[in-house]
This record gives C-alpha cells, structure tokens and sequence, in this order.
C-alpha cells in the first residue's frame, strides 16, 4: 500500500527538481553546510517552504541534511553548473512546462495508439517548439550538449575511424559529440547537420576561427526534407525516436545521401537492454506523447534499418548506456 500511495506522488519529484532549479539551490550550496534561513535569506524565497522542498528531494538522495545545514550529495552536484556531468538542462527539459499539459493525454494514446500533439496544437512538435517556445528550445539543444557530454568519450573510444575520411552527424545538435570525434581523429572531416535554431551557435570548436574550423562545416537543414552532405559515414545519435515512418525517412534520405559502401549509425538506447529500465520507459512515453515517437527495442530499429533499404551490419554496446546499429549503404 505504501509503495503505491508514494508512486500516485511521484510527480511531486520532478516539479522539486524543476524548482530547485529554477530558484538556484544547487548553485547556493558550496562544500560547507548552510542553513536552511540562510540558502532562503540568500535565494530571496520563504524558508519554511523551502525547507519542504528539500524534504521532498531529500527523500531521493538529492541534498541533505546535516547538524550544520544542508550539504550536497553526489546527485544533488548534478544539477550545478559547474559539474562535468551536469544533467540540470536535462532536467529541465523533461519538466518543461509543456510536459505537464501532456501527460493527461495518455490515456488517450494508450486507447488509439498514438500521440496527440498535432491535434492539440495544431502543428508538429518541434516546428511548434521553435515557433511558440523559444526558452523550451534552448533548454533542448543544452540538454543535448550535455547528454553528449557523458556520451561522446565512449563513443570516439568505441569506434575506429583511421580508414575515414569524412562524417556528417546528423541531428547533432551543437556539435559537441562531432568535435569529440574529430579531436580524436586528427585526420578526419566532419559536416554537423541539424534545424537552423540548433546550428545558430555551434560548439566553439566548430565556429570561424575554433581550433577545429578547418576541418568542419555546419549545415542548416532537416534530415526528414533531405541530407545535402556526401560522406562515408553518417550517424544519427539518439535522435530518430520519431514515429517509424518518420524514422524510416531520415534513414532513407542518408541511403540517397550517400555512396554505395558508406557506412550509417543509429546511436540510441535500447529499451530492451538498458539498465535504467525507468528512465528509458519514462523517456519512452513521454517521446509518444510529444512527436508520436519511441525508445526502440532492439528489434525494433534493426527493423526499421532495413526497411530503410540498408545493410544491416551488427550492433555494438556502447558504456553506459548507449548501443550503436552499424549498417552499410547497399551497392
């Protein structure tokens, strides 16, 4: 019964976090303990409420609580700034304001299979973003610098690419993930290829005058129009968790893009073989509810690789979290 009456409260976390944010908390508390009169006193909030707040947060191990006032735990430094690994744009994202007139609506996604953002707002979810949602739209591309940030090492680790000499990351945001790649490959070129709100301000890298300028390009341009780039490798990292037709296209457009024998791939999480079971069928439901999207089963986008008319090659886990699907552009 507990277990239960505690999960029907569970959104009582993410809209803590969101505030924790939103007001500076973590970004208050350095390494001595402060009080809670005086993180209120310094953040211009009411420190009875806050001192609730972090009840609530403290219940999942973010801050805590000590004789001298409240300290950070090892999640809480997550949310700083400063931190290396920092998720806090990640944690905005998942709480934006959209998603909270969102999650009603699946009821009905689960009734006729689909999502209804379209309907709702009478356009697709990312055009809306850029149009009606400019601050939603920064978070997203810092959230996805900063996801990249945990990634990208592994990634470039992973893969050997001295026999390439050219890659177009497609949908990859600012680009931080290319730039860890080409540092990693001095010999290599690569073209990041995303909406213009995205490339708007690229990784510093990849700007005029960055230390990877000339061996870079940043395009303009959207993957379900058409991919205007000749490479021998072009990867598309967690980003087609569309609907399957939507997914089906991007990849199609790279089949077209491309030479006979180039190389694509797929970089995602796989539900079927995460071992953060919650956040990737959390990030599941929530990717239906916004772009009639999906988190694959490994099934699933090995499926949907071939249908798009490529070669599949095998899959490869990627530490922590990531698999990559390796297909071949057929002759």
């Amino acid at each position: 019964m507990t277990s239960l009456r505690e999960l029907a409260l569970a959104a009582a976390a993410p809209a803590s976090l969101r505030a924790a944010i939103r007001i500076g908390l973590a970004e208050a508390i350095g390494e001595q303990p402060v009080p809670v009169a005086d993180l209120a006193r310094g953040l211009g909030v009411d420190a009875e409420v806050l001192g609730r707040l972090l009840g609530n947060l403290r219940c999942y191990g973010v801050f805590d609580q000590t004789p001298g006032g409240i300290v950070h735990t090892d999640t809480s430094r997550l949310l700083r700034e400063d931190h290396p690994q920092r998720l806090k744009n990640w944690v905005l994202w998942v709480t934006e304001p959209w998603t909270w007139q969102l999650w009603p609506d699946l009821e009905d996604a689960v009734r006729d299979g689909r999502g209804h953002f379209d309907e709702r707002f009478g356009e697709e979810f990312f055009a809306h973003l850029h149009r009606n949602w400019e601050e939603s739209t920064e978070v997203f591309n810092r959230s996805q610098t900063e996801l990249s940030r945990i990634t990208s090492a592994a990634i470039a680790e992973a893969f050997d690419l001295s026999g390439v000499k050219s890659i177009a990351d497609i949908g990859g945001g600012r680009g931080y993930t290319l730039a860890t790649l080409l540092e990693a490959n001095p010999h290599l070129h690569g073209t990041l290829v995303d909406l213009p709100a995205a490339v708007a301000e690229p990784d510093p890298r990849l700007r005029p005058g960055g230390s990877l300028a000339d061996r870079s390009q940043v395009l303009a341009g959207s993957c379900l129009e058409a991919i205007e780039v000749d490479a021998d490798v072009y990867q598309f990292k967690s980003i087609l968790e569309w609907d399957d037709e939507k997914t089906v296209l991007a990849l199609e457009n790279a089949r077209r893009a491309g030479r006979p024998g180039a190389k694509v791939l797929v970089i995602t999480n796989i539900v079927d073989g995460s071992p953060e079971i919650r956040y990737a069928t959390g990030i599941d439901l929530l990717f239906l509810l916004n772009t009639n999207g999906r988190r694959h089963t490994l099934d699933g986008v090995t499926a949907l690789v071939e249908r798009a008319g490529l070669r599949l090659d095998g899959v490869t886990a990627v530490k922590p979290l990531l698999h990559v699907v390796e297909a071949t552009i057929p002759g």
